[in-house]
């Protein structure tokens, strides 16, 4: 068995081999959905309703039911405010850069891009 070096190289061999294989598997994904999309004529709204229902749904398993109001002190003033947003990807897909990074820019950035070169400019 190699040393504590040689198994750390082939780990970042190996996370770099990863990361490629995504990326290719990701824009073929992608290009699945859309022609799926076009083929079905599917929009952004239908998908964003679909998604809105499943969250509903998957929200609401296994809780006891409640009035659906929140206190005035529980509830958030910038809740349900939207965000310019501050990336932009190569096909289109946008992140405000609050939460977590999405997948998208997680693969490029995975690939050796800077974050960076995707910043919308004002």
């Amino acid at each position: 068995m190699g040393n504590l070096i040689e198994i750390q190289n082939q780990i970042e061999k190996l996370q770099k081999q990863a990361a490629e294989i995504k990326s290719r598997e990701l824009q073929k994904t992608v290009q699945d959905i859309l022609a799926k999309m076009q083929a079905f004529g599917i929009t952004l709204q239908d998908l964003q309703k679909a998604m809105g229902k499943g969250r509903k749904a998957a929200a609401g398993k296994g809780r006891v039911a409640t009035s659906g109001k929140k206190s005035a002190s529980t509830r958030s003033k910038a809740a349900g405010t939207t965000v310019a947003p501050r990336y932009r990807g190569p096909n289109g897909e946008t992140w405000s850069g609050r939460g977590l990074m999405p997948r998208w820019l997680a693969a490029l950035v995975a690939e050796g891009r800077a974050k960076e070169e995707f910043a919308v400019t004002p």
